[in-house]
């Protein structure tokens, strides 16, 4: 490796971590609140123990929450452990990162003030965590976490000052547990970017099929964050069909280098790879359509 390329490499890992270290710090307080101020209860009485409509209610909870693909795993560990069933986490964990309000704003302004993309992504984005979380709730019984003994109950009847203290500790055991995957992934990522270079995919093929995979491809080494993204796709305008970015803008923040490393420390690999199995499949035939629309 030369010093220019070990330098050009620093500096995107440098920059992933500036980028997304925000939203993944962001991730694990949430976490925290969770694990100790909502209690089982509140979320029997918001998600319906039908399987279709717990992952229809809970991808809609998704996108209300202005998480990155990075800090949104923490916090479906914490819903599992609080009892959410895992096909409803897993919708929720699939449309957080892609369909809440930071996302949707800087889409938006990406694209010159048009909906159109905006549209797209979140559409696909709902119909692809809808499909993901039906079929999953159909292969899996349970929770698939990697470390299921270490969830507690806690008792919900504690002084605000001992849950606030119970919350900044198990932020922080978070915050570690992730941040090595996270690092990991983020090394990764930059070394991808560094050495394949973009111009290499995008000579490989311009028909739809073959555009929307590179497209996906690409989404899968850049691992920009969610709220970043678009302003890359933009670029892309001119080479790329609509189909094709919307592939970039669904499949990268469901499934990218760091984030996948944090949901195979989070979950067993069984359901990362299926999960992984699903979302390519319904992401690149939705964009398939958008393509041809």
């Amino acid at each position: 490796m030369s010093k220019e390329s070990f330098l050009q490499m620093n500096t995107v890992f440098i920059s992933i971590l500036v980028e997304a270290l925000p939203f993944v710090v962001l991730g694990v307080i949430i976490s925290g609140v969770i694990q100790m101020f909502i209690t089982e209860s509140m979320l029997a009485k918001i998600i319906p123990k039908n399987r279709f409509l717990s992952v229809i209610v809970t991808s809609v909870l998704g996108s209300l929450f202005p998480a990155c693909e990075c800090g949104i795993v923490p916090i479906t560990r914490r819903l599992i452990g609080k009892g959410v069933p895992l096909h409803g986490a897993t919708s929720f964990m699939l449309t957080g990162p892609v369909i809440n309000p930071v996302v949707i704003f800087s889409t938006y302004v990406a694209f010159g003030n048009n909906w159109t993309m905006v549209g797209y992504r979140c559409i696909l984005s709902f119909i692809v965590a809808l499909f993901a979380g039906w079929i999953i709730s159909l292969q899996f019984k349970d929770g698939q976490l990697r470390n299921e003994a270490t969830h507690h109950h806690h008792d919900h009847s504690l002084a605000f000052s001992k849950k606030f203290g119970d919350m900044v500790r198990h932020t922080l055991d978070e915050f570690f547990s992730v941040g090595k995957f996270f690092i990991i992934g983020a090394l990764i990522a930059a070394a991808m970017q560094t050495f394949v270079k973009t111009s290499t995919l995008l000579s490989l093929g311009d028909g739809p099929i073959i555009s929307i995979i590179i497209m996906m491809g690409l989404a899968f080494v850049l691992s920009l964050c969610s709220s970043a993204d678009a302003f890359v796709a933009s670029s892309f305008r001119s080479t790329f069909s609509n189909g094709s970015l919307v592939a970039f803008l669904v499949f990268g923040p469901m499934f990218d280098i760091k984030n996948m490393l944090v949901m195979l420390g989070t979950f067993k690999s069984k359901l990362v790879f299926f999960l992984l199995f699903y979302v390519t499949i319904f992401v690149f035939l939705g964009a398939l359509i958008i393509s041809y629309l």
